[in-house]
């Protein structure tokens, strides 16, 4: 569906993708880019609910067409004894399906992994949930919020004025489809070397997002207790936030007493370095609320700009805060390629973001109108068998 300059990762690969909205196709479109065959089944004339999302250009939805680059479609009614028999002998051919049902209703359709893995032994096939398929909690619905609420990271994200607050994406459905096209990869791997059989991958986003939290666990095993808000703080080192500028906020991270120093010799301040109120980063962080007010006395006098211009001569991790727009059209998205213009097409798309020995492969078309490739594999364009 794509090409590069080299033989790409997945090429010959087979993907049949039977997810749909978020975490399963965006697990998918990485295989895709990676040179994957993904063929990506709807229900007919509804297709993908992503599809029926803003925002919408020319009447179709953007957001779909993000997700679902480089895919090829087929409509399929799952509940049709003949339609269900071609999809079984497609799936003999294949090397890997992708689904994100809820629990239970793969099996009721006949179109789960032991049902499967009887017209292929080979077959790697990936479930991707909210809460996975065992535990008490599997069979609830989980909307990426759902999954960040429950996870604990929405405790430990916000300011004490606002209370526990998402994160400005869907972060638990996009990582879970990174972890699950990772262990995918992972399974194919294997499959080539030393376990020849069928595999079934069982990702679900509440582990996804708990297993991520290395510093909340950390504070959590050592002291006993959940950490709680700290803004944009961090809850060990410090100074290590947003501080207030002339013109907006400035970045300042600062991680060692190396450059506690130097960012002391920036202000014109290097006493501080040695006060015993902030010797270390226990007692910086101690006594944060009075380091904060004597570097945004600093701060305040100037841009944002002048100000990341001498720490970074510094040596002192520093940064404006971008809105989406401004990184999108800085310099730096443009040489590592995060966005690219498919042919026929004026809206870009964003790739994944791995460089291979120098290249980034993605593919090169946009995504599939709904049933595009009915009669390619045996369906009329209503979903029937052809």
């Amino acid at each position: 569906m794509g090409s590069s300059p080299f033989t790409q990762q997945l090429q010959g690969v087979r993907v049949l993708d039977i997810s749909r909205v978020l975490a399963g196709p965006h697990c998918t479109a990485m295989l895709a880019d990676l040179g994957a065959d993904v063929i990506k089944f709807e229900m007919p004339e509804e297709g993908d609910d992503a599809r029926h999302l803003g925002p919408f250009q020319d009447g179709q939805s953007v957001y779909f067409g993000m997700i679902n680059r480089g895919k090829r479609s087929v409509e399929i009614d799952f509940k049709s004894e003949s339609q269900r028999a071609r999809f079984y002998e497609l799936v003999a051919s294949a090397d890997v399906v992708v689904e994100n049902f809820r629990p239970g209703v793969t099996q009721r359709l006949g179109i789960d992994f032991d049902s499967l893995k009887q017209y292929n032994p080979q077959l790697i096939y990936a479930s991707i949930s909210g809460f996975g398929q065992s535990g008490p909690l599997s069979k609830r619905p989980a909307y990426d919020i759902v999954a960040q609420a429950m996870s604990g990271l929405m405790s430990v994200t916000g300011f004490s004025s606002t209370g526990p607050t998402r994160s400005g994406e869907a972060i638990g459905d996009l990582c879970a489809g990174v972890y699950a096209a990772w262990a995918i990869s992972s399974a194919l791997f294997a499959r080539e070397r030393h376990a020849p059989g069928a595999q079934y991958i069982d990702v679900a986003m509440f582990d996804v997002l708990f297993s991520l939290q290395m510093t909340g666990l950390s504070n959590l095993y050592a002291n006993g207790e959940a950490p709680g808000l700290v803004g944009n703080r961090h809850p060990v080192s410090t100074p290590f936030d947003t501080y207030r500028a002339l013109n907006g906020l400035v970045v300042i991270a600062v991680a060692s007493q190396r450059l506690f120093a130097r960012l002391c010799e920036c202000m014109g301040m290097p006493e501080l370095a040695a006060d015993a109120r902030f010797v270390n980063d226990s007692q910086r962080t101690r006594n944060e609320p009075l380091l904060r007010s004597i570097i945004e006395g600093w701060t305040g006098q100037f841009s944002v700009d002048t100000l990341c211009d001498v720490l970074l001569d510094a040596g002192v991790p520093s940064s404006p805060v971008w809105n989406l727009a401004e990184a999108a059209s800085s310099e730096q998205a443009r040489v590592r390629q995060l966005q690219f213009l498919p042919a026929g097409s004026y809206l870009p798309l964003v790739p994944q973001p791995v460089f291979f020995n120098g290249c980034k492969p993605h593919v090169s078309t946009v995504a599939p109108i709904l049933g595009a490739d009915n009669h390619t594999f045996g369906f009329s364009q209503t979903g029937a068998r052809a």
